[in-house]
């Protein structure tokens, strides 16, 4: 039986994906695109040259980590939709100690990327205090939290840390992820030391949910509240600290834009998106650690690609936007994807 879900776990993402492509290449097909040179150009976008590679692998960074935020508080039971909020927030922090702070890089960049995750943590945790206190489901404050989140860094932006062109200052050398050898090795592309953080950080997400105790205690409220505090687990301080760890990927997350992608911040007149990506990339990988990875691979891979289809095959990149969206339905509704493996097992007609 542990075998099957296992098995199920892993193809039915696969075969969402595979029925996301089939569906949005009859798309193309009807609207006057050809779908086998779109997708021939997608995946050239993706794998031709090492410059696509470059940046796939450097978008994969934030990804990895917002995709950990929302599967970490998914695998203790509660469902972080802020993951965009604490980005920011994270994603200021991180700056602000990239240009204030003198030291040597070795104790810069620890400190810069511990400042976004310290950041994210006490922004995700605000919405964890009002659920364990005042039972206020998580959804709606952190949805809240998000625009508090922009409009309080652009605030802040603007008030002190204000550079020309409606940013801040670029981060100091020393607090910098970008590398000169990783930029020559992918032809120039914005590849940055980043994705070794965010490999770290899934593994230390998998490490404190399936090797710990305390990870066994935010498992264990997660599934039942009420009976995880029979047996005497603090309920009230687990859900807290969920939220907390959680902002604390999602803050992680914005340093790698911070010090890696832009090294600065600029006054930003909307949501990046990419915490809201994370809850497609958690959903895709089945809220798993190397999961997560996939899925931000796959999801990396789309967006840098699709540039490319747009300019070889001139497929709008929206196209690729409702291929991604098809695949999250088809993840989502998983009760489709087993009803038509099990029609195929049992060599029935679909």
């Amino acid at each position: 039986m542990q075998n099957n879900t296992n098995k199920m776990k892993f193809l039915v993402p696969l075969i969402s994906v595979f029925l996301g492509l089939l569906i949005g290449g009859i798309i193309m097909l009807i609207s006057g695109y050809p779908p086998i040179e779109a997708y021939a150009a997608l995946f050239e976008g993706i794998f031709g040259e090492s410059y696509y590679r470059g940046e796939t692998i450097r978008q994969m960074s934030p990804l990895i980590l917002s995709g950990l935020a929302v599967a970490f508080a998914f695998r203790t039971g509660l469902f972080n939709i802020g993951v965009e909020g604490q980005l920011l927030v994270g994603w200021l922090a991180a700056v602000y100690v990239g240009i204030f702070v003198d030291a040597p890089a070795i104790i810069h960049i620890p400190l810069a990327v511990l400042a976004a995750g310290v950041a994210g943590a006490l922004w995700g945790s605000v919405p964890g205090i009002l659920k364990a206190r005042f039972k206020v489901h998580e959804v709606i404050t952190t949805i809240m939290m998000n625009y508090i989140a922009l409009y309080s860094t652009n605030e802040i932006i603007r008030n002190f840390m204000l550079a020309p062109g409606e940013r801040t200052e670029n981060v100091k050398e020393s607090a910098s992820l970008a590398s000169p050898f990783l930029q020559e090795l992918t032809d120039n592309s914005t590849l940055h030391f980043g994705i070794i953080i965010a490999i770290v950080a899934a593994v230390i997400m998998w490490f404190l949910l399936w090797r710990t105790t305390l990870g066994y205690e935010l498992r264990a409220v997660g599934f039942n509240q009420h009976a995880s505090q029979y047996a005497g687990i603090n309920v009230s301080k687990n859900i807290v600290l969920s939220m907390a760890i959680s902002g604390a990927f999602a803050g992680i997350a914005g340093s790698m834009e911070g010090l890696g992608t832009y090294q600065y911040m600029t006054i930003n007149a909307g949501f990046t998106g990419v915490g809201f990506d994370g809850i497609a990339v958690a959903l895709l990988g089945a809220n798993s650690a190397i999961g997560v990875i996939l899925g931000a691979a796959l999801f990396g891979g789309l967006k840098i690609g699709a540039l490319n289809m747009q300019a070889m095959a001139g497929v709008p990149t929206e196209l690729v936007g409702i291929v991604i969206a098809l695949i999250i339905f088809f993840v989502a509704c998983s009760y489709l994807v087993h009803w038509l493996m099990n029609r195929v097992n049992r060599g029935g007609k679909i």
